[in-house]
């Protein structure tokens, strides 16, 4: 990074709170120097998505005067190219990842099963990453695939389309997800080792899965595995590497929080799942590297072993951003005396979306596009484009979850996604209807016409999910929308389909939450068996909700995808439907 950049990062960037680490401007002499301690860069990133080309998404930031301004960022090209920049401040280097690198994608790196996404990877140096929920979802053996190559076909899609698929070139890390006969999937831990002799200081990295996949993958991907607990699986490995002659644990985990403020490098506020993993951990810990949120934060966070606080970072989703993070080793001592991190915004170009025009800004570095990661990009692009850019139809207007982006409340899509769903389950009875906003990946901007294309329609529903149709009674219907409600964290609202409408109240004790539940006007009867119909990953109990698996007399229907093209073809124009039916009364 140059100069430049830097005086950018210090201005608008890396001012944090005084419970959060401090940027690092980097000397290469101490990396080099013959006395004195090491220092080693760490570019982590997570949660990348197979987001090929720039994902059409901003990054808040501090700005000027105090305001908040928002940055355009990401995309495989211009994520290389900041890897590239920060490999040039620190002459020892690792690139690393906290997971979900595949699945939920793009269309052009999904149709060819994430073989794009790996390849980025690949070209842009990754060595260490832990595995994510994601990165399960076309099930084990197709994971091992990406890590091993080859063209076994395990899905429904046929791999190696535009080349012989080679693999990952980095190590694929799972320290809690362990096999039938109890070794682990992918091996527990990695070493990299900087420099000779007197100078050389080697750093461990312990890779990790959240332990709640099984309640967001569907069950028939994970036969075989079992996901055990996080701090167990940390501790156990901290031992191991410190025998090995790790200098510092660094540990990668898809699990992490949020905060509450919009500066990418704040930790205000910051809560989440990961907290009580952490509270767990054994001494010996230096860093973690997280993800799962898609929140970006920098962290110091509880007690290392050398009595220190542990680094915590997360570098929020889709590349745009990457962490920067420094440790200062000892060589003689064997210990970190010093961590900071930074997240650097992978600005790159701008956009119109739902809400207007994004502009690029003097006020942090853009990145230019690496060249040979924009032709790879563009050769699967092109591949995909005519599916991509295939007419299905027109809205009356934009679609988006309500409350941001990666809120739990479906808004006007997941409404309009649960009516597609409610007439695709009509065969087989369907009275109802209900979409989990968070199986929501991606907002609908129509053109200026009404027009949408499949491209669209895919990066919506990027799950290939088979509808499932149910009985269920009154009761468990009201039962499975307070599940939803049950954790004021991870707050999911199911979207129901037109003529069913709850509210409710966070106020309220849990599993109480629900204050009038509706259907075609009536209060719905707890007695009553009433036709339901979900995704298979929520009739298999995905996202916690467990009400759905007790559901009867189930019948198969179509792809989630197949049924949201219908629904919107089947006439000139479909209207997007208000958030009247999910209403939130303490708000």
């Amino acid at each position: 990074m140059t100069s430049l950049h830097r005086r950018a990062f210090s201005l608008f960037a890396v001012s944090l709170l005084a419970a959060c680490a401090t940027p690092q401007t980097h000397s290469p002499s101490l990396a080099t120097a013959e006395s004195g301690p090491v220092q080693v860069g760490i570019i982590a990133i997570n949660d990348f998505h197979g987001a090929l080309e720039p994902p059409k998404a901003a990054v808040s930031a501090p700005g000027a005067d105090g305001k908040t301004v928002s940055v355009p960022a990401g995309g495989a090209a211009w994520l290389a190219s900041a890897v590239d920049s920060l490999k040039a401040e620190h002459p020892n280097h690792v690139v690393v990842a906290a997971g979900d690198l595949t699945s939920a994608s793009q269309l052009a790196s999904s149709l060819h099963l994430d073989e794009p996404a790996v390849g980025v990877m690949n070209r842009i140096g990754l060595e260490f990453n832990a595995v994510g929920n994601h990165e399960f979802d076309r099930g084990w053996k197709e994971l091992q695939r990406l890590q091993n190559g080859g063209c076994e076909k395990n899905t429904r899609l046929t791999p190696c389309q535009i080349e012989k698929f080679g693999g990952a070139t980095y190590k694929y890390l799972s320290a809690s997800t362990f096999r039938a006969d109890g070794s682990t999937l992918f091996p527990a831990t990695g070493l990299k080792t900087f420099g000779t002799g007197a100078r050389k200081v080697t750093v461990g990295f312990i890779g990790l899965s959240l332990s709640s996949v099984p309640t967001l993958v569907s069950p028939s991907q994970l036969v075989g595995l079992r996901f055990g607990d996080e701090a167990e699986a940390i501790n156990k490995a901290i031992p191991v590497l410190k025998a090995q002659g790790a200098d510092a644990v660094v540990v990668l985990i898809h699990q992490g929080g949020k905060i509450t403020a919009e500066d990418p490098n704040s930790c205000a506020g910051f809560t989440g799942d990961i907290k009580p993993i952490l509270d767990k951990l054994a001494p010996g810990v230096d860093l973690v590297v997280s993800g799962h949120t898609h929140w970006q934060y920098v962290c110091q966070y509880g007690q290392s072993g050398d009595g220190s606080p542990i680094l915590l970072t997360s570098a929020g989703v889709y590349g745009k951003l990457v962490t920067d993070i420094t440790l200062t080793i000892d060589p003689a001592t064997h210990k970190v005396v010093g961590k900071t991190a930074h997240n650097v915004i992978v600005q790159s170009q701008g956009y119109t979306g739902g809400r207007g025009a994004v502009e690029t800004t003097t006020l942090y570095p853009q990145f230019q596009p690496r060249a040979d990661v924009s032709q790879y990009v563009a050769r699967y692009v092109q591949d995909a484009q005519s599916l991509i850019e295939r007419p299905v139809g027109k809205l009356s207007g934009p679609a988006a979850k309500g409350a941001g982006g990666e809120s739990g409340i479906g808004g006007p899509l997941g409404n309009l996604v649960a009516d597609s769903q409610l007439a695709a389950g009509k065969s087989a009875g369907a009275q109802i209807a209900f979409m989990n906003p968070f199986g929501l990946r991606a907002p609908i901007t129509p053109a200026a016409d009404g027009s949408i294309n499949f491209g669209q329609i895919y990066a919506v529903q990027p799950f290939g999910n088979e509808l499932v149709t149910m009985t269920l009674t009154g009761a468990q219907v009201r039962e499975v929308i307070e599940q939803g409600l049950a954790k004021d964290s991870l707050l999911q609202a199911l979207a129901p389909s037109q003529g069913l409408k709850f509210s409710y109240d966070i106020r309220r004790p849990s599993g109480s939450r629900v204050v009038s539940l509706t259907f075609q006007g009536k209060p719905i009867d707890p007695a009553a068996k009433y036709r339901v119909t979900v995704l298979n990953f929520l009739a298999s109990g995905g996202d916690g909700f467990t009400v759905f698996t007790q559901g009867t007399d189930l019948v198969r229907g179509m792809i989630d995808t197949d049924a949201f093209q219908e629904w919107v073809a089947a006439v000139p124009v479909r209207q997007v439907p208000q958030e009247d039916r999910a209403v939130r009364l303490d708000k």
